[in-house]
This record gives structure tokens, sequence and C-alpha cells, in this order.
């Protein structure tokens, strides 16, 4: 029997890079997963799986976050896996780009949050994973200013959400990554217009010598779901970037 069956699961931002890894993942630990995106084309590849729902949410709308909890009930663990990275320094963050970046990558965590922490608080049990980045108060990265700064408010409610609940029953840690494999990350090399020169550059600053895959951060979450005695934890996972 693996570690979390019977347990019930929420990822937000499941359709693609660490959030899809992770819905195979938390199944093959033995979970019940919930599989959460804005992108329903690219959520409906994952339908037919066994133990796995998929549902198209909006977490940047309240209402929509709140009404997604409400129909799945009970949820033992709640993955916050949504998040857009903007490049740029200080100088050339925009409103925009600003309120935009706090809305997806703390906001939103911070609504879904809310929705299920009462029933989690009823049964003194529940499980929250936060996604943060090295990229953050553990890290400043060039040219990353508003993801920088809005990752490091995710370590901050991350250890206000452990502080607050830790006599409760209720755990919340971050998951840190270093850089990871992915779409957005492919696009972001594409945008710099020579894709092979962007993605030496990438590799060339892992001190391992490669990009993260996936599959390792979902690996950490499932970890972290199931590690009884960790909470208020920034896990950083970067290859050894900042070691």
């Amino acid at each position: 029997m693996s570690h979390l069956t019977g347990k019930i699961v929420l990822i937000t931002a499941a359709a693609q890079g660490i959030g899809l890894a992770s819905v195979h993942a938390f199944l093959k630990a033995g979970a019940k997963v919930f599989a959460t995106d804005i992108n329903a084309q690219k959520l409906a590849e994952l339908d037919g799986t066994p133990n796995l729902t998929t549902m198209v949410l909006d977490v940047l709308s309240t209402e929509a976050v709140n009404k997604a909890v409400a129909e799945i009930g009970r949820i033992d663990v709640l993955f916050n896996c949504a998040g857009v990275v903007h490049s740029g320094g200080i100088m050339e963050s925009s409103d925009k780009d600003l309120d935009f970046a706090f809305d997806l990558n703390v906001r939103a965590q911070v609504r879904t949050i809310k929705a299920i922490l009462p029933q989690m608080l009823e049964r003194s049990d529940g499980n929250i994973i936060n996604m943060a980045s090295v990229a953050s108060s553990v890290k400043g990265i060039p040219n990353r200013f508003v993801y920088t700064a809005t990752k490091a408010a995710v370590v901050g409610l991350t250890k206000s959400v452990a502080a607050d609940y830790v006599d409760k029953g209720i755990r919340c840690n971050a998951i840190a990554p270093g850089t990871v494999d992915s779409p957005s990350l492919h696009q972001r090399w594409e945008d710099t217009g020579d894709f092979e020169k962007a993605k030496a550059a990438f590799i060339a600053r892992q001190p391992i010598g490669r990009i993260g895959r996936p599959e390792e951060i979902a690996d950490l979450a499932v970890y972290l779901a199931g590690a009884g005695y960790t909470t208020g934890q920034v896990h950083v996972i970067d290859g050894g970037w900042t070691g």
C-alpha cells in the first residue's frame, strides 16, 4: 500500500510542467487527484486516467475557487502550483505586470488556502504545499524583479500560515526550485531569439550540470505530503545553485 492511499489531493496548474508531473507522482503514491487548470484542452488529455478527476479552474477567481472546493468536498493535500514568470529588472516592470504576478503567484494561493482551510481545521488535519522559487527571499536572480518579489511573498505567506495553524494539525511548506524544464522555460528560451544559446546559458549556471526535471520536483511534493514533522519550511531543490 502506498503511503498516500486514500488521500485526496488538489493540484493547480496541473495540465503541464511540474503540475502534470505531480499529478502522476501523487497517483503513483496512491492518492486520488483532482487536477485543475485554466487550459481545458491540455487538461482533457488526462481524462480517463484512473483515480483522477479533471476540472477547469481559473485560480484568479475567488468565486470559481470556492465553487470548485465545494464540489470536491474533502481535500487532504493542496498543491498550489500555478504561477507566471516575468523577465526584467525593477525599471522594466510595469504596474500591470506586478498586479498580474501578485494575483497569480500570491493571491491565487491565498484564495485556495482560504477556501480549503476551514474543512482542514474541522478535521485537525491538512497539508498545504506552495510553489515558491529560489528566486525569492532565498536568492536574488538578475532580471527577475517581479517574479522574485512575488515568490518572496509566497515564502512569507507559507511561513505565516504554518505558524498560525501548527498546533491545529495543519502543515504548510513551500518548494523552491531552481531552473526546471518546462514549456514556459522553453518559451523563454525561444523569446530570446536564440533558443540553443539561451538553453546553454541556463545549463552553464547549474552547478549540477543540467536543468531540473519536473518529476524531481513532483517527488519532493509527494514527500512533503507525507512528511508529518515538517512545516513552515522552504525546501530548496536547485541542483546546488544556492549551495
